[in-house]
């Protein structure tokens, strides 16, 4: 077992010193420049912005970590834990103080107190958890609480039998359980493998996004769907965990002035108008709160008024934002960092990226196989940038059935927590093979479904290979150049099938390598930099090839059927230097001038091809 992520260059790197107790930040491979400044009261933020309530607490901070040794084994003695941890944060990441690597199972620990008025007469206290990797087991005072199974969705369990509320002390254990990769196990882990290799990354394993209690009366809302179109109409429906009990909404506009109200019932989808509503669009993100009460239950949230469909304009099939054809510009964006792996060392981290795209001109990116915390759709949904959202992959193996339906069961999860967030307007469920069954194809009962939890939205089946026909698009993936909506393609992708809007849904890739200083400081990972599609020397050539590339994409959408393209990537990560940032986020390698330029002119060439209403509209 590795006890650190340094592997060969140490000497680039220098280790912190290994404290028996006391949190430190371990120095990771390579840093950012707020490493540092993260503190020990991380992620302070309401973690679920579209379900908030007023009495919260976060128990984000230092707790206490040990390794474990096999599923099901009895809670470790107090005194047996060895280490402070950060969390949320991964165990392999220099955020976490630990920083190490194959820790298939772990235990974690620490003591609350539940706050004054949370388990008064009529509520209940909830604990939550917003994404553990993998399965986690938990224990509040010795007592088993629940178990969860899959590592990007939140999950929750009331405690209120549990714990003490006389102001003592509350101990809480989490037993993790993370294979990531190994043989023998299906299940959704992305980009995170247990032997990094180039486009395969450190792994996350642990508790990894925010940990808090909150009160909740004895009935409360569960989820709250919002569906609000162009047109001001709003279908809510009100999940609670019992009865049909009477639901009250009201709309607010960014002034803060009541625009709206509505009555219905639980459990029971009910319908209202809001008149004349300022629409959801990149170039305008316009949001309204919401403010919903059930019994004692109150919440706030927001929504986007937004509507998406096919149009055919010239004979082409579009994708229409509000009933308009906007070509999609974006990035492949994987959600790594260097300091923390999986999670962005705070929300200023996270935003800063998705601003500096913002900036350059974009107007959507691509989450790649990962799912990122709430308040990183809310920043999307407030900047005004589109999102296509990839199903976490299996593996590069064929899943047996078991493994197929678990992950078809997470699907469903990941459309069920990420439909009201209004920036998300494409799901994708296939990338490029990974985890794919081909000897048939269940991406057709799979987009079937998809259709029935959430008819709003747009469906990519398969991103890149294997492609038979299902979903919305036709996505093909080459590097360096594109290859979108035309009569030509590569080996790895199929004929332009013009039945479906056509989408580059990978292309460019061009690196440029950059000082040690800015690299992830792994040999393994520095041994794999002229993997990379295209290196190029300086960034007097990074640019010039990007130009050449964004023009002759401005070449296909002038004269063939493309309707939207993504970039790879954001960032540098680990073994990659492709990326608009490196990895440390301290070079932006486009031209800000240029690109903008080069960027505004797909906007301008789609703009010509489908400035008119479209002859035909099609509901999704």
């Amino acid at each position: 077992m590795h006890s650190t992520l340094f592997t060969g260059i140490l000497a680039l790197a220098p280790m912190l010193g290994n404290l028996a107790l006391g949190y430190e930040v371990k120095t990771p491979p390579l840093d950012t420049k707020w490493t540092y400044s993260v503190g020990t009261n991380p992620w302070p933020e309401y973690p679920r912005p579209q379900l908030e309530r007023a009495q919260w607490k976060s128990l984000n901070g230092i707790w206490k970590w040990k390794p474990g040794s096999y599923q099901g084994e009895s809670i470790p003695a107090s005194n047996s834990f060895d280490k402070d941890i950060l969390v949320p944060s991964c165990i392999e990441s220099g955020l976490s103080g630990v920083m190490e690597l194959n820790h298939t199972y772990s235990w974690y620990t620490t003591e609350f107190h539940v706050p004054l008025g949370f388990a008064q007469r009529g509520h209940a206290v909830k604990l939550n958890f917003e994404a553990v990797d993998y399965q986690a087991t938990v224990y509040v005072n010795d007592q088993l609480v629940g178990t969860h199974e899959g590592g990007y969705w939140h999950f929750g369990f009331d405690i209120t039998k549990f714990i003490n509320t006389n102001g003592t002390t509350n101990t809480l254990h989490v037993n993790v359980f993370d294979p990531t990769d190994q043989p023998g196990y299906m299940h959704p882990v992305g980009k995170q493998a247990s032997e990094p290799s180039h486009i395969f990354y450190t792994p996350c394993s642990g508790i990894w996004q925010s940990v808090w209690l909150e009160s909740v009366p004895d009935t409360y809302i569960q989820q709250l769907d919002v569906v609000a179109d162009m047109s001001g109409q709003v279908n809510v429906t009100v999940t609670s965990n019992k009865g049909s009990d009477p639901v009250t909404i009201a709309v607010f506009n960014s002034e803060g002035k009541e625009v709206a109200s509505a009555k219905g019932v639980a459990n029971k989808p009910f319908d209202f108008v809001v008149k004349s509503p300022k629409l959801w669009s990149p170039d305008s993100p316009s949001l309204y709160n919401l403010a919903v009460t059930l019994g004692q239950d109150k919440v706030k949230s927001y929504t986007g008024f937004r509507t998406l469909s096919i149009g055919v304009i010239d004979g082409v099939k579009r994708p229409l934002l509000n009933g308009e054809f906007i070509f999609q510009f974006g990035t492949l964006d994987q959600g790594f960092w260097p300091d923390g792996i999986y999670t962005p060392p705070n929300r200023e981290a996270m935003v800063y990226d998705l601003q500096v795209l913002k900036d350059y001109g974009l107007n959507m990116l691509r989450k790649h196989i990962k799912v990122e915390n709430a308040l990183f759709y809310q920043a999307c949904d407030q900047l005004g940038l589109l999102l296509i959202q990839d199903m976490p992959s299996m593996p590069l193996r064929t899943p047996d059935a078991a493994q197929q339906a678990d992950w078809e069961r997470q699907l469903d999860i990941l459309i069920n927590q990420h439909k009201n967030y209004p920036s998300i307007y494409t799901w994708v469920i296939y990338n490029e093979g990974w985890g794919q069954i081909v000897d048939y194809y269940p991406e057709f009962n799979i987009t079937n479904r998809i259709r029935e939890l959430d008819p709003t939205r747009f469906i990519d089946a398969t991103t890149g290979w294997h492609d038979h026909g299902a979903g919305d698009f036709h996505d093909n993936h080459h590097y360096a150049n594109p290859q979108c909506g035309t009569p030509f393609y590569s080996i790895q992708s199929t004929p332009y099938d013009s039945n479906r809007i056509a989408i580059q849904g990978e292309f460019g890739g061009i690196g440029h390598n950059v000082s040690g200083e800015h690299l992830w400081k792994v040999w393994g990972a520095v041994q794999t930099i002229n993997q990379t599609y295209e290196i190029d020397q300086d960034l007097d050539a990074y640019n010039y090839r990007g130009h050449l590339l964004l023009s002759e994409l401005r070449d296909q959408v002038e004269k063939y059927a493309c309707s939207g393209a993504v970039w790879t990537q954001t960032t540098d990560v680990e073994g990659e230097v492709n990326g608009f940032l490196t990895y440390d986020r301290r070079i932006i390698r486009p031209d800000k001038e240029q690109w903008r330029a080069d960027i505004q002119a797909l906007y301008d060439a789609a703009a010509k091809r489908g400035g008119k209403a479209p002859k035909q509209t099609y509901a999704l």
